[in-house]
């Protein structure tokens, strides 16, 4: 398998193992304990939606070679990255048992959708001096 195949395929499992996490009933997290007190939630919705931007970035940096066109994919993926974090949060509320919409997540999501787009236009396009 070359490597833009093999960077699809590790995109594609990433994304569907965090919307296998997103809608794990709320009975199968931890009650509140001191987990909350240092929002590891958030902590993890951050590395969750960084990996994601990231890891989708590098498939499409494998694939793209104008840098104008690069910087709108990888634009393109973060914006999604956040929408699908805010559809998943509404997923949350209506469908999973013990689940609720929160904006803290969603702001994590951003948080992490930027670090992840942030990394990948500095590692993957190159700056011309």
């Amino acid at each position: 398998m070359n490597n833009s195949k093999f960077s699809f395929a590790a995109a594609v499992v990433w994304l569907i193992i965090v919307t296998v996490l997103l809608t794990l009933p709320g009975t199968e997290f931890p009650k509140a304990t001191w987990f909350s007190k240092v929002w590891l939630d958030e902590w993890i919705h951050i590395g969750l939606f960084s990996v994601l931007v990231l890891i989708w970035c590098r498939s499409f940096s494998l694939k793209i070679c104008l840098k104008q066109d690069l910087k709108k994919t990888f634009m393109t993926i973060a914006i999604m990255s956040l929408v699908y974090g805010i559809i998943m949060e509404i997923v949350q509320h209506f469908f999973i048992p013990f689940r609720s919409f929160e904006l803290a997540d969603i702001i994590a999501d951003g948080v992490g959708s930027y670090i992840g787009y942030f990394y990948s236009k500095r590692r993957w396009i190159k700056i011309e001096m």
